[in-house]
């Protein structure tokens, strides 16, 4: 299965195989897969979950986990309103750990060697001899809904005439969209054409098995542009702020510099909600030596956000567990869900007709490399065959107009169609 050796922590995978084989083998064979790749960088890194069936975790625990990746749903059980109420999510072990390195070459970091990892480079080698029948350039149309935007519209007006009433400050209300491939296509080919067009983004691909959370055979893909909680080898705690949204394209199809963006009243205090969401999570664990920058104007692709960026040294405060802590207080972000929270989710699961599932929940790899890094769920699809489901969703205040909202939605599902694209 190997080639040659490439120093003491990796070995040069076999030349004939590729992630696409590796991707491939572990759908056929009902295997959790994730490939992702972190913002600013060119690695790609995949995983395999050889191991027993995925079951929840409750919560993920950021310092005691072995090697792998987290991903979570939106939900929390109770409606979040008691203080132990986590989301459910299922934990990835890196039972096989692959990297594609910025030359190209694919190498195994190293993980132990077991009668399944054996079977997996089996049947990954076999999968690399056989002909392959993959459909590219992809192709896809858009399945109309004519009842979308009227249904969409009239759940943001009635939010807005909530939030007057002072029901809650703040509420995320998000819509889905349709394709359909003209062939099933090839999973590695759309990550990676979202990484050449997404480059600041953490990009992934996670494949989950049927049963997993009760939930049929499913592939998430994403691009999204919002860190939740990471941890880096040098214990340096980070999240953002990120809200509020605009093209970051001129009406003449010409890209503006992020410094001439300008901001409505409702963007700002969109914004700052979830600055001071983040700051009263500090509150309430005694946290006060945290460092603070922005907010400024981030470009992610087609759209333009504005983003504070928050950080904590660790090791500085000596709270360890800081990264695991905050996971616990943050999700579901007020970027994504609203505050109060409770009442924002109530709105939510009684307005919204389509099922989160894993949109808006968190992904990311954890102890991997000595870092964890667990990113917002959003910018993402759904495949299964042939057909995706496109999630966006759009953060309401009372100064919220519908039909600007609606559009904010469309902006967002572009950012995934024209990676796509390529």
């Amino acid at each position: 299965m190997t080639a040659s050796s490439a120093g003491s922590n990796t070995t040069t995978v076999h030349l004939d195989v590729t992630l696409t084989h590796l991707w491939q083998t572990a759908r056929k064979n009902d295997h959790p897969a994730a490939l992702w790749r972190l913002p600013n960088q060119s690695e790609k890194q995949l995983i395999v979950h050889l191991g027993e069936p995925l079951a929840e975790q409750q919560p993920i625990d950021l310092d005691e986990r072995p090697p792998g990746f987290a991903i979570g749903l939106f939900d929390a059980p109770g409606h979040g309103t008691a203080s132990d109420d986590f989301a459910r999510a299922f934990y990835l072990h890196a039972d096989r750990h692959i990297v594609l390195d910025a030359d190209g070459q694919l190498l195994y970091r190293p993980t132990p060697e077991t009668t399944a990892t054996r079977a997996f480079d089996q049947a990954t080698y076999l999968a690399a001899n056989q002909p392959t029948n993959l459909s590219d350039p992809v192709s896809f149309t858009e399945q109309p809904d004519p009842e979308a935007q009227a249904a969409f519209e009239a759940n943001v007006a009635e939010a807005v005439e909530a939030m007057k009433a002072g029901r809650f400050w703040k509420v995320v209300l998000s819509r889905t969209k349709t394709l359909t491939f003209g062939n099933v296509p090839d999973v590695v080919t759309l990550f990676d054409r979202l990484c050449a067009a997404y480059p600041t983004a953490f990009v992934s691909a996670v494949s989950l098995p049927e049963g997993t959370g009760g939930r049929p055979a499913q592939v998430w893909l994403s691009a999204t542009p919002e860190r939740l909680a990471s941890v880096d080898a040098n214990g340096i705690f980070r999240t953002v702020a990120l809200a509020g949204t605009q093209s970051a394209y001129t009406p003449e199809g010409v890209m503006k510099r992020t410094a001439d963006a300008l901001w409505s009243q409702k963007e700002i205090e969109e914004q700052a909600l979830v600055s001071r969401y983040i700051i009263g999570c500090f509150k309430k664990i005694r946290l006060r030596e945290y460092m603070e920058e922005g907010p400024k104007t981030a470009q992610a692709g087609n759209l333009m956000h504005l983003c504070s960026q928050y950080s904590v040294d660790t090791r500085a405060v000596n709270f360890p567990q800081l990264g695991t802590v905050m996971l616990r207080l943050l999700h579901p972000t007020s970027a994504v869900c609203g505050m109060p929270r409770p009442e924002a989710l109530d709105f939510i699961l009684t307005h919204e007709q389509h099922d989160r599932g894993f949109y808006a929940g968190f992904v990311g790899p954890v102890n991997i490399d000595g870092a964890s890094q667990l990113f917002v769920h959003i910018r993402c699809l759904l495949l299964a065959g042939k057909t995706a489901t496109l999630y966006a969703g759009a953060g309401l205040t009372e100064d919220s107009d519908p039909q600007k909202e609606w559009l904010e939605t469309e902006m967002k599902c572009q950012t995934l169609l024209r990676g796509m694209q390529g």
